[in-house]
Parts: C-alpha cells; structure tokens; sequence
C-alpha cells in the first residue's frame, strides 16, 4: 500500500522546530492538511504562515502533551474542524543527559510524562478519529535508545524503550480497525533537542553538530509513511550499534561500562 498526503489531516506533536518542524514542511509539500502542536505558539503561527504562502491548509493548537486537558483541546479541535484524522505523528520529546545517581525523581518523571505518558494518552483519545480517517496511521518517533539503552541516557532510554514496546502491543491490537502504526528510531539529530536537555552534567564527548539533519530525518519518515513501515532505523550510527549490540550484547555492555570508568575515574 502507498499512502496518500494529499488532503489527509495530519498532527505533529513537537512542531516548532526540529525533525517535527521538518515534518511539517514536506508534508505540507504534499499536500497533507496540517494540525501542528507544541508549547511555543509564536513559533507555531510564524512556522503556519511560511506554509500558507505555499497554499497549505494549517491548523495551530498550542500544545503542551504533559496536560491533559491541553490533549483533549487539541483532538478536538481536530473533531470540530474535520470531524476525523487520517495520521497522528508523536513527535514532542525531551532528555536529560547526567547519570541516573545525579539525577532526580522530578526528571524521571518529567522525561516519562512527555516520551511516553502523553502520546500513549494522544494515541487513546485519537483512535475515535483516526476510524474515521483514510488510510490512518499513526507515526511514533522514538531513538535508537528506545532499542539500545545508552549510559548517561538512562530515563531517555527507559522512556523510549517504554514506547518501542507500546507500539509493537498496539500494531496487534489496532490491526483489525486497520490503523497502521509506525515505530521511528533515529539516531543522533542536529537540532534545537539539545538546547532544552533536562540536564547537561555528561561526561561523554556527543558531536551534535555531527548529527543528521533533521530534514533528512523527516524525508525517511515520510518516506517510511507512505510505505507504512513497520520500524525505519535512521543514520548510519544506529544501524551500526544496534547491529553490534544484537550479535555482541556482552561484549557491548562491557565497552560502554570501560567508557564509563575511564569517563569518572578522572577528575
């Protein structure tokens, strides 16, 4: 199956800046009906009003996922304006980088409410809709933490693997209401993510800028959409760890732990 944009209702969580941001240009270059989502509304209208000098069709919400009241405004403002939704694409997401020990419960929870709690909770209120939609979908952007959990990363990863696993319970049971669902694992992206980290007290030397470009992240996902595909890994440093950590698990805990003693057995 090929799915169509064309015409097709589509909410992006996180679509202020960044792979959701991305999202929403290519989409709208194909012709898909916008609802965009998130905390920063000036960001929002501003990215809406470059889409509808191209003739898109844009809906703003200001969003904050973590609310539920704020999820319910924004499906039904989707209800009230076309009464169904054809693709709902979990996007938002936050990180703390630091050691778990560094870190607190108010973090835990905070990455768990917004990585997993809030689109479990979005995909729940969408569903009505979504058994109104044309060919309807739904898109979760996960990381390559959700399937390899990183030291320095621990409540990300946790949050991810959380949602990894949501989604492949969900492909079996939305089945027979033919809803797809699509898991997304990315590897490292250069964009604003890192700007809003939770905490910054990690050790490790990460080369953001050295990460994929969130517009070639957002054409894998459209791409992988269209084609609904079960599970896209992106970037060719995840395909790598995840290859190595399926045939050498041990030996991949045993060189993350070395990183790590060599990282604080110095001052």
């Amino acid at each position: 199956m090929s799915r169509e944009f064309a015409g097709r209702s589509v909410v992006i969580t996180g679509a202020s800046s960044g792979i959701g941001r991305a999202l929403a240009v290519q989409l709208a270059q194909a012709g898909a009906v916008l609802i965009l989502a998130a905390r920063r509304e000036e960001k929002l209208r501003d990215l809406a009003h470059e889409l509808r000098k191209c003739a898109a069709e844009v809906l703003v919400v200001p969003t904050d996922v973590t609310v539920d009241a704020d999820r319910k405004r924004l499906i039904a403002a989707v209800k009230e304006r076309f009464g169904g939704l054809d693709v709902l694409i979990n996007n938002a997401g936050v990180a703390s980088w630091a050691h778990f020990k560094d870190s607190s419960e108010e973090i835990l929870r905070t990455v768990m409410e917004v990585n997993f709690f809030a689109p479990a909770e979005l995909i729940r209120l969408a569903i009505p809709l979504l058994l109104q939609g044309q060919q309807p979908a739904i898109v979760n952007v996960a990381s390559m933490c959700g399937r390899r959990a990183m030291p320095g990363w621990s409540e990300y990863s946790a949050s991810k693997f959380a949602l990894c696993g949501l989604t492949e319970a969900l492909r079996g049971e939305l089945a027979r209401f033919d809803i797809d669902i699509c898991l997304m694992i990315p590897g490292l992206t250069r964009s604003e993510f890192r700007e809003r980290f939770l905490q910054t007290k990690g050790r490790a030397k990460i080369e953001f800028d050295k990460g994929m470009p969130p517009e070639w992240v957002a054409a894998q996902i459209v791409n992988s959409l269209r084609k609904s595909k079960t599970e896209t890994v992106m970037g060719r440093e995840a395909h790598l760890v995840l290859w190595f950590n399926k045939l050498f698990p041990r030996l991949t805990d045993w060189l993350l732990a070395r990183k790590m003693r060599q990282l604080y057995n110095t001052n």
